[in-house]
């Protein structure tokens, strides 16, 4: 289980077997339940026509019971759930309330991902992997907290405006005083959002963006994801170019983690290999 700010589609969750709790997001008077009634393309139209920055917010304890209820009545042992930054959003606390009222019907392991976006989706996807090889809940617990360490994600925005607004901003506050002479590049690191350079210009930020990806460094999985993007095409070409691998995978932002980081937004998430 996971919840919906690891911006995997709906497709990819159910291809996977993997449950989504999801956060919700507000636009004006009209509140859309992520990924169940608004797609990231669907997303991304209403931005474009909205004047105010939408509001997002965390599942409840109770829509988290009713889920954990729901898989233990559909005969499963016990449940690993994967969320988003604890220090982002009350997303992890609301499943650790959830998971320990149904203690005595399922076991449910509730861990903090410490990312967003595909890093979180990325840790989704691992254990629903190793859920189907008939891993145990101790060995994907362990792999999943031997994974977190080893991940690496950046991101490029368009402007700082939307995380501004959204109060996540953090200590990429020091960015703020050059909004407009600057791109910022932001790391997700220790579960917030930081500052991690300021280039002049789009093309600058998206070339430092490609070098964070280390030659020395062996890498086991890589994702891009992109908020309507026009560079996305080619930036994930040169990705595979600098990394020797043909899979990558592309995402979509979404409407929770799409909210706070702006269109235009181009991230890469980076798994080194651990052994």
């Amino acid at each position: 289980m996971t919840d919906s700010a690891g911006d995997l589609s709906l497709g990819q969750l159910m291809e996977h077997d993997i449950r989504v709790v999801p956060l919700k997001v507000r636009f004006s008077d009209k509140e859309y339940v992520d990924v169940v009634e608004l797609d990231a393309s669907s997303f991304w139209e209403l931005m474009k026509h909205s004047s105010d920055l939408p509001q997002t917010s965390a599942p409840s304890i109770g829509e988290f019971e009713a889920a954990f209820r729901e898989m233990a009545e559909g005969g499963k042992e016990s449940i690993i759930c994967i969320t988003l930054s604890q220090d982002l959003s009350a997303t992890y606390q609301s499943a650790v309330a959830a998971a320990k009222n149904v203690a005595s019907l399922i076991e449910v392991d509730v861990i903090d991902s410490r990312f967003v976006s595909l890093a979180e989706g990325y840790l989704a996807l691992k254990a629903a992997e190793l859920a189907a090889n008939n891993r145990s809940l101790p060995e994907i617990h362990s792999h999943i907290m031997e994974l977190i360490p080893n991940i690496s994600v950046f991101g490029t925005l368009d402007t700082l405006e939307n995380l501004k607004k959204g109060g996540r901003i953090g200590a990429a506050q020091a960015l703020l005083g050059s909004l407009l002479s600057f791109k910022p590049v932001i790391e997700v690191k220790d579960g917030a959002v930081l500052p991690e350079s300021r280039q002049r210009t789009r093309s600058k930020a998206l070339d430092y963006l490609l070098s964070k990806i280390s030659e020395s460094e062996s890498y086991s999985w890589i994702g891009v994801m992109q908020a309507e993007a026009p560079e996305t095409e080619s930036f994930v070409e040169k990705v595979r170019q600098r990394t020797k691998m043909s899979d990558v995978f592309v995402t979509t932002i979404g409407p929770i983690i799409g909210t706070h980081a702006g269109i235009r937004t181009l991230g890469l998430t980076l798994v080194r290999n651990i052994h």
